[in-house]
C-alpha cells in the first residue's frame, strides 16, 4: 500500500460526487485519483490506473449500474477494495454486494457511520455493512412490518408488471400475488396498487431489477 491510499469515486449526481470528493480530499491519508460520472468509466479507469479503493454509487442513469461494475472490478482486480453507496433502501443489494466480495455498503441518507470511518475500516481489512436495514414509513406502516414476500411483490409492482407477470416471475399463483397486494394496501392505507407502487418507488423502498440494470451490460 502506498503512503497515500489511491481512491476513485463515481456518482452520476453532481452533489453526491462532490461530497465524495470533499471527504477524500479532506484526509491527507487519501489521494483522489479521479471523480467519475459513470460506472463503466470506473471499470475502464481501474483497468489502467493502480487503484486501492473505489467509492461507487449503485444507481446510474447512463450505462451499467454500480453492482455490475463492482462485480467486474472484483473479477479482474480482487485486491481493489470497494464501498458501494446508495440513496435507495433496496436491502437485497446488500446480499448481492457481499456475494461479489464488496467490502463496504453505505446508505447515503441513513448511515450512522461517516464516510471517512467507512473508508478507514474498509482499508483496515474490515467488511462494513449495516447491522440493521434502514427504517422508514410507507404510508401508515413501517418498512419492517412488510414481509419479505410482500416486498418481492412490491418490487415487481414498481416495474409496472401485471399480476400475471409478477406471478410468473416469482413462481407463485396469481391469487397469491393479489393477496399480497391486498395485504399491503390494508397495511399502508393506499387506495390502489398504483398509489402503492408510486410511493414505494418515490421512496426508493424497493427497486426492480429492470430499473437497476437499465443500462448497457459490459461486453
Amino acid at each position: 500500500m502506498s503512503a497515500r491510499i489511491r481512491v476513485v469515486v463515481a456518482d452520476d449526481q453532481n452533489i453526491s460526487r462532490a461530497f465524495f470528493e470533499m471527504y477524500v480530499r479532506a484526509d491527507a491519508r487519501y489521494q483522489l485519483l479521479a471523480a467519475l460520472r459513470t460506472a463503466q468509466e470506473t471499470v475502464d479507469y481501474v483497468d489502467v490506473h493502480e487503484t486501492e479503493l473505489v467509492i461507487l454509487d449503485i444507481m446510474m442513469r447512463n450505462g451499467i449500474d454500480g453492482l455490475t461494475a463492482a462485480g467486474e472490478i472484483k473479477r479482474k482486480h480482487p485486491e481493489v477494495r470497494i464501498i458501494l453507496t446508495t440513496s435507495s433502501l433496496e436491502t437485497t443489494w446488500e446480499d448481492r454486494a457481499r456475494a461479489i466480495g464488496v467490502e463496504g455498503f453505505w446508505y447515503k441518507e441513513y448511515e450512522v457511520h461517516s464516510l471517512t470511518e467507512m473508508m478507514d475500516r474498509v482499508m483496515a481489512g474490515e467488511s462494513v455493512y449495516p447491522s440493521d436495514p434502514p427504517e422508514l414509513n410507507l404510508g401508515k406502516v413501517k418498512r419492517s412490518k412488510l414481509t419479505v414476500r410482500e416486498l418481492d411483490v412490491l418490487r415487481e409492482l414498481t416495474g409496472n408488471l401485471t399480476n400475471e407477470e409478477i406471478a410468473e416471475k416469482l413462481n407463485v399463483s396469481v391469487s397469491t400475488v393479489k393477496r399480497h397486494i391486498e395485504n399491503m394496501l390494508q397495511k399502508t392505507g393506499f387506495k390502489n396498487r398504483i398509489d402503492l407502487a408510486m410511493n414505494a418507488k418515490a421512496l426508493g423502498l424497493v427497486v426492480s431489477e429492470e430499473d437497476r440494470t437499465r443500462g448497457t451490460p459490459i461486453t
